[in-house]
């Protein structure tokens, strides 16, 4: 492979992925509130999911992952002419719901197996941390627009990056409790 096919393959994998990211930080930023599990207790005794997941947050996570796919439908759509246009941008509205959907449903697995593990809200789970949300949301994406496996090693390495520097973005904008 040349250069510029990896450097295709991460802009690709990016595109595929940018309303799941969308999708996360928007529920970070505008979270609080009512947590999903009512803060209820699994069998063992732990939360189920915790504070962390809550409908608000899951809420504009999803409706901002979603504008996320309609604005990028518009893009590849542009030029485009009469139904083509509009197919464009159905499809990257259903593309970007699902890839939404996923990441929050992600999210809030990792939580479930963060409580399992004892592992408090805010402390680190490497590796789950980061991925959580990307696995749910290619896993629901997969299932409309399958990418082939090269693009998912591929998104998954760079979130790893990505979501360490937005995790220290948004602790120095004091949006989150800890820098991972």
């Amino acid at each position: 492979m040349t250069i510029n096919n990896y450097l295709h393959l991460i802009f690709m994998g990016l595109w595929y992925i940018l309303p799941a990211y969308v999708a996360n930080a928007s529920a970070c930023i505008f979270g609080g509130g009512e947590p999903v599990d009512g803060k209820r207790y699994f069998f063992d005794g732990r939360r189920i999911i915790g504070d962390g997941v809550t409908y608000k947050g899951s809420f504009f996570g999803i409706l901002l992952g979603t504008l996320t796919g309609l604005l990028q439908g518009i893009i590849v759509g542009f030029g485009s002419d009469g139904l083509d246009f509009y197919s464009c941008i159905i499809d990257h509205i259903i593309l970007g719901f699902y890839l939404s959907v996923g990441a929050i449903i992600g999210d809030a697995i990792g939580s479930f197996i963060k409580r399992r593990l004892n592992i408090d809200r805010g402390k680190p789970a490497p590796i789950l941390d980061q991925l959580d949300f990307v696995i749910g949301a290619i896993a629901f994406g997969y299932l409309i627009a399958p990418i082939p496996i090269t693009m998912i090693i591929v998104i998954c390495v760079i979130t790893l990056f990505i979501h360490l520097f937005g995790n220290i973005i948004a602790y120095k904008l004091k949006i989150k409790e800890c820098w991972w």
